[in-house]
């Protein structure tokens, strides 16, 4: 599905999401009152404008309320960030996504228009970490209710098992979601499915059952 997207903020993170967006087939428009970072996204973006998200006059000739989702991806300047969330509420915006660096950044946008809140440094530094505690770890998504997907490499002790006779679920409070083999990820497995030196495993399950299966030889 196509959405039509306000990304306001070209730093570095806002850049890797107008390209992500881009690769998704998203259309964005982005803003920016610094030109050199407006250039630098033009290739990944439906369209882009130089201006003050803070401005009322600039953001009322925006649309606000047409875009689908708004997203405040400013980190040099919390109180533009924050201005320009409240702002795009009082202009009628649907949906405002809002980058914080902190639990008290968090309040404080959710209080003055934030639908939702996303810290990029700390999700980074948790998959930085997990991925050091064990190289067996190539992706690593957080969920709610302290719930993770994994992708890790099959234990030495399972190799030759199916997934029928290693019990998972029993035995780890995990759910085996798919298996990747050369690459190619399998969402169709099985009791049957044969694991093996060649497989990586897609896991969900919560963080302190997900360590047990890291720990496995």
């Amino acid at each position: 599905m196509i959405q039509s997207i306000l990304l306001i903020g070209l730093g570095r993170f806002g850049r890797y999401t107008a390209k992500k967006l881009n690769e998704l087939n998203q259309e964005v428009m982005a803003i920016d009152k610094n030109e050199e970072r407006v250039n630098k996204v033009l290739n990944y973006v439906t369209n882009a404008q130089i201006g003050d998200s803070t401005n009322l006059d600039f953001m009322e000739s925006l649309g606000v309320s047409n875009f689908d989702v708004c997203i405040v991806a400013i980190g040099d300047d919390f109180l533009s960030s924050l201005e320009t969330t409240a702002l795009l509420k009082e202009l009628g915006a649907k949906k405002v996504i809002s980058r914080a660096t902190g639990k008290s950044q968090e309040k404080f946008l959710l209080r003055n228009g934030a639908d939702e809140v996303v810290f990029p440094e700390r999700q980074l530094a948790i998959w930085t970490a997990i991925h050091c505690s064990s190289m067996n770890i190539s992706n690593y998504i957080e969920l709610s209710d302290g719930y993770s997907i994994f992708e890790i490499k099959t234990p030495k002790s399972w190799y030759g098992k199916t997934l029928f006779s290693l019990n998972v679920r029993r035995a780890l409070g995990i759910n085996i979601l798919g298996i990747k083999k050369n690459g190619v990820l399998d969402m169709q497995v099985t009791a049957d499915t044969v694991l093996g030196e060649d497989t990586i495993l897609l896991a969900l399950g919560r963080e302190e059952d997900l360590k047990r299966l890291m720990k496995l030889e």
